[in-house]
């Protein structure tokens, strides 16, 4: 992970994510990407989740 993207990504928290607060939105930021990194590469990672991998040809 990289230090641009998490800056990236504090810089643009969720309305709910700023509702919920936080004393180090760096912090907050690099565990929204982690997260959403391990459900990338392991789409069970989340209990009821699914990840649909599709090209756009099999799309709408």
């Amino acid at each position: 992970m990289t230090d641009e993207r998490t800056g990236r990504r504090a810089a643009d928290l969720l309305p709910e994510e700023r509702a919920a607060g936080s004393a180090d939105p760096q912090a907050q930021a690099e565990a929204i990407l982690a997260d959403s990194d391990e459900r990338t590469d392991d789409p069970t990672a989340a209990p009821d989740s699914f990840l649909e991998r599709r090209t756009s040809d099999e799309s709408v």
